[in-house]
């Protein structure tokens, strides 16, 4: 059954020496200083009525995000947070913190989960919108250009429109979901689709909660029909909130589990919610790969070990993770939303057409994707 509550352990993530940790909650706690009550922290106050939203204003230095699930992203006196969590009228007052990134010609994975079948049928997703909530999109990469449409960046309490990639893992994530068919480059498993970039993590790969929560409100709100989160770390209120907000809103989140195996029920958050589609992660021959969170949460599983896929400044890389395998069912997603699926039904259909493979129900989920039998009769 689906988790929506804390993580009181430590989640490894998926970059390479990017241990976080922070009081039940992994991340690094941005804009806390030591000091007494006057120093300022950063973080995110969720409100019941008018009364407790002007009280939280009232008390912000500063305030960086207003957001449509009824919070507040702002820098405060740790005395002001005090006060604010003894008032019936403000639901929570939590520190604002970082998560980060989960860390083949055609991919083993493209052809594992039988997207070439579904591309020789005509399938290449035309039509359909998935936002890469990430470090960005390299827009000049010949295998992407062409499918970028709108983007918009959410770094460090700022809206802009500069969203290209200076760390490479969102490029990577794009190409898998839809990088364009050609001679000399990739193709994802959706090759025709519309992709968006929303940059909510910075180019070592990191990004504030608050951050993150605005990206997927703004995908909720341009009415993008599949986000895909290939981040991850503890549990909060305010990112819980933005994804039941896109939830409402129609899109289908799909997120990364996480790179926490071998556990037993350690898939992080955003994954760990019911808003969201948790994909962990396979190998070339379908079985768990090592690095893969594992728990009741997990919905399904895609490759995520040895992907190649583009990345940034025009090249290509190989890299594992469950960042890698999400992308595959967001494609797939993308693809049952242009053959005419709503998202939620998307969601549904990847589930009941996946590949049993001979993993355990909290290993892979339903089994493993596959875009071909999704898409059939």
């Amino acid at each position: 059954m689906r988790d929506d509550t804390d993580i009181s352990r430590r989640t490894a993530l998926g970059l390479v020496g990017s241990g976080l940790a922070g009081g039940g909650l992994v991340g690094t706690v941005v804009g806390a200083e030591e000091g007494g009550d006057s120093e300022r922290v950063r973080v995110n106050a969720g409100y019941r009525s008018e009364a407790g939203r002007r009280a939280i204003d009232d008390r912000a230095a500063v305030v960086f995000y207003d957001h449509p699930t009824d919070i507040l992203t702002a820098r405060m006196s740790r005395a002001a947070v005090r006060r604010l969590r003894s008032r019936p009228d403000v639901r929570f007052v939590e520190r604002d913190v970082e998560m980060e990134a989960i860390d083949q010609t055609t991919p083993y994975g493209i052809r594992k989960v039988d997207a070439t079948e579904a591309h020789a049928d005509g399938d290449t997703a035309t039509g359909a919108d998935v936002a890469v909530i990430d470090t960005g999109i390299d827009s000049r990469h010949p295998d992407l250009a062409g499918n970028l449409g709108e983007g918009r960046a959410f770094t460090a309490g700022v809206s802009t429109p500069a969203w290209d990639d200076a760390n490479g893992h969102g490029t990577h994530v794009a190409g898998t979901v839809g990088a364009i068919d050609d001679d000399e480059g990739v193709i994802g498993v959706g090759p025709d689709v519309t992709l968006h970039a929303v940059k909510a993590l910075n180019a070592s790969g990191a990004g504030l909660v608050s951050d993150i929560a605005a990206a997927i409100e703004w995908t909720a709100d341009q009415g993008y029909e599949v986000g895909n989160l290939s981040l991850g770390g503890g549990s909060t209120s305010t990112l819980r909130e933005a994804c039941r907000y896109a939830q409402e809103k129609g899109t289908l989140l799909v997120a990364a589990a996480g790179n926490d195996g071998p556990c037993s029920g350690c898939v992080t958050a955003p994954a760990r919610y019911s808003a969201c589609m948790a994909v962990s992660a396979t190998d070339e021959n379908d079985d768990l790969a090592s690095f893969s969170s594992t728990g009741p949460e997990v919905e399904i599983a895609a490759p995520g070990d040895d992907v190649y896929s583009t990345y940034y400044l025009q090249s290509y890389a190989t890299l594992s993770g469950t960042s890698m395998a999400a992308p595959h069912v967001a494609g797939g997603a993308a693809q049952l939303v242009a053959d005419g699926y709503a998202p939620g039904e998307a969601r549904s259909r990847l589930t009941e057409t996946a590949a049993d493979v001979g993993l355990e129900d909290t290993e892979s989920g339903a089994g493993r994707l596959d875009v071909d039998a999704a898409l059939g009769p």
